[in-house]
C-alpha cells in the first residue's frame, strides 16, 4: 500500500525525515512517534501535498512526486486539527467532500447517507456541525474520509479529545473500516495502548528515522511474568497485599504492576515452572480471595518503544527547537525559588 525509499524532508536547521525506508501492507497499521517525530510530515508527503527533499515514495503504486491528484482520489484523510465549518450540516459537508472526490451528485448523496449511518450520525445529520460534541465532530471527519470509498485512509490522531467511551467507539469504527469495507488504514496515535488493540502492524519512527516496523504480535510477545489479579474480601480488605505477603512466605517475590497502564491492582510474579501456577491457585483459595485472572503477561508497545528510544543514537536538536530552547533557558536560569 505504501513504500518509501530513503525518504528525507529537510527544513532550515531541522530534519523532519531522515532517509526513511519502510513498507506498509494492507490492513490496519499504526504509526507511532513522539511529537516532532515526523508523522504529520510523512502523511503530507504521502498525500502529494509536500515535496520530499530526497528519496522516493509510492502510495497504491502511484509516485507521490508526480501523481498526487490521483493518490488523493483513491485515499481518504482525517486530519488531526479541527477543520469543520460550524454553520453547515454534516450531510452538506460530507456531500461536498464526496463531490470534491469526483462522485456525481446522486451517488454523493447516497454514499453520504450510508456513511453517516455507519459512523452513528444518521439521526443528527441535518444539524449544524457547530452544535456537535467533540466525538460527533471526529465522526464527521471520519465520514468525509470514507465517503468516496477509498482504498486507503490516513487517520491522524482520531481519538484526540475523546472521553474513554468515545475513544472505544472510535477504535471500534476504525477496526470496522477494514473488516467491513476492506479499506486499509494508517492511523497515528500517541496512546500506544490503542494501537495494541486496533492495529495488526506498527511502524515506530523517532527523529525522522525508522526505529522498528513489525507485526503487533512481535511487539507484544509473551513473557515469563505472571500477571495476577484478585478480589478483596471483608477478611482481607486489600487482597493484593494479602496475596503478596503469602507469596513472600513461600519464597516468591511479587511486585506491584501499578507502573503499567491499567495495572493498578496487578501482581507481577516470575514463573518458575508449572508449579508456580499451583502455588498461586492454592494461596488464593486458602485466603478466600477471588481470582480474577492469572495469565502470562505480554510486552506492551510502550515498553518496547521506550527501550528502543533509549538505544537509538542521540540526535542533536535544532537551536530553534523547543527542546533546545528549554535546555538553553535552564543553563542560564538562576536558582529556583
Amino acid at each position: 500500500m505504501i513504500v518509501t525509499e530513503s525518504l528525507s524532508k529537510r527544513f532550515p536547521r531541522v530534519t523532519a525525515l531522515d532517509r526513511l525506508s519502510v513498507e506498509v501492507g494492507p490492513g490496519v497499521t499504526g504509526l507511532v512517534g513522539a511529537n516532532g517525530a515526523g508523522k504529520s510530515t510523512l502523511i503530507k508527503i504521502l498525500l502529494g501535498l509536500s515535496p520530499a527533499s530526497e528519496g522516493r515514495a509510492a502510495v497504491l503504486g502511484l509516485d507521490v512526486a508526480s501523481e498526487g491528484p490521483a493518490i488523493r482520489e483513491r485515499v481518504g484523510y482525517m486530519p488531526e486539527h479541527d477543520c469543520l465549518p460550524p454553520d453547515v450540516s454534516a450531510t452538506e459537508f460530507v456531500v461536498h467532500m464526496a463531490r470534491m472526490s469526483g462522485l456525481p451528485p446522486t451517488a454523493a448523496r447516497e454514499r453520504t447517507a450510508d456513511i453517516l449511518r455507519h459512523v452513528g450520525l444518521y439521526e443528527e445529520r441535518y444539524r449544524p456541525i457547530g452544535g456537535y460534541s467533540t466525538g460527533m465532530k471526529q465522526r464527521v471527519k471520519l465520514a468525509q474520509a470514507l465517503v468516496h470509498d477509498p482504498q486507503l485512509v490516513f487517520l491522524d490522531e482520531p481519538t484526540n479529545g475523546l472521553d474513554p467511551v468515545g475513544r472505544d467507539d472510535m477504535l471500534g469504527l476504525i477496526r470496522r473500516v477494514h473488516s467491513d469495507f476492506g479499506i486499509s488504514v494508517l492511523v497515528t496515535s500517541h496512546l500506544l495502548g490503542e494501537l495494541e488493540r486496533t492495529c495488526e502492524h506498527v511502524v515506530v519512527i523517532d527523529g525522522g528515522k525508522l526505529l522498528r516496523s513489525s507485526a503487533t504480535t512481535d511487539f507484544t510477545q509473551t513473557t515469563t511474568t505472571l500477571a495476577i489479579e484478585v478480589t478483596d474480601t471483608d477478611k482481607h480488605p486489600d487482597g493484593t497485599a494479602a496475596l503478596r505477603d503469602a507469596l513472600a512466605a513461600r519464597g516468591l517475590t511479587a511486585e506491584s504492576g501499578s507502573g503499567l497502564p491499567g495495572a493498578g491492582h496487578l501482581l507481577l510474579l516470575t514463573a518458575q515452572g508449572e508449579e508456580t501456577y499451583d502455588v498461586v491457585r492454592d494461596l488464593v483459595a486458602d485466603l478466600g480471595l477471588g481470582l480474577v485472572r492469572m495469565e502470562q503477561r505480554r510486552h506492551q508497545i510502550a515498553e518496547v518503544f521506550r527501550a528502543q528510544q533509549d538505544t537509538a543514537e542521540p540526535r542533536t536538536e535544532s537551536p530553534e527547537s523547543p527542546v533546545a530552547q528549554r535546555k538553553e533557558a535552564a543553563q542560564h536560569a538562576g536558582p529556583a525559588e
